[in-house]
């Protein structure tokens, strides 16, 4: 059977300066993959300090660029290309990937294994990104390099 991957992003706090929330594969269920964190809701697009608006995209593999030539370095035969998160309106160069606060993101989204909330803590914190990273990198990769289809849908929980 032909199943195409469905991940799903629940932002559950924006602050100041970030946003936390948590990703999950709802291929089959509900799957927890990793804590999330982006940058913070804006009405206006501020460069490199703003969240992606809500909605569906595809994913796709990015193979070229600064981001893909480092995790390439960093991680060999394992890294295939970067999760690139496509077609966002107003929005280049979306990807998933390794970081730990909002200064590690411009617009992309930041996986980790653990997560702080964001209330006191200015920038919003997620751990152990490199191991959230590892996990959830491979199915994500192997479903495109079959040619299925992925997709990422963001909800704002933090804003209903």
């Amino acid at each position: 059977i032909f199943i195409n991957m469905k991940l799903e992003v629940l932002r559950i706090s924006s602050q100041k300066d970030s946003t936390n929330g948590i990703l999950f594969d709802i291929t089959d269920g509900r799957k927890f993959l990793a804590y999330t964190l982006e940058d913070e809701y804006r009405d206006e697009k501020v460069m490199s300090e703003t969240r992606i608006p809500s909605g569906t995209y595809k994913i796709t593999l990015r193979t070229v660029g600064g981001f893909h030539s480092r995790y390439e370095a960093k991680y060999g035969d394992f890294h295939k290309g970067m999760l690139w998160v496509r077609d966002v309106p107003g929005f280049e160069y979306i990807l998933i990937h390794t970081g730990n606060t909002d200064e590690h993101t411009a617009g992309c989204l930041l996986v980790g294994s653990s997560q702080n909330e964001n209330l006191t803590k200015k920038d919003g914190f997620i751990g152990a990104s490199t191991t959230a990273y590892k996990r959830i990198y491979p199915p994500i990769a192997e479903a495109l390099e079959k040619g299925k289809e992925v997709t990422i849908t963001y909800i704002d929980y933090d804003t209903i």
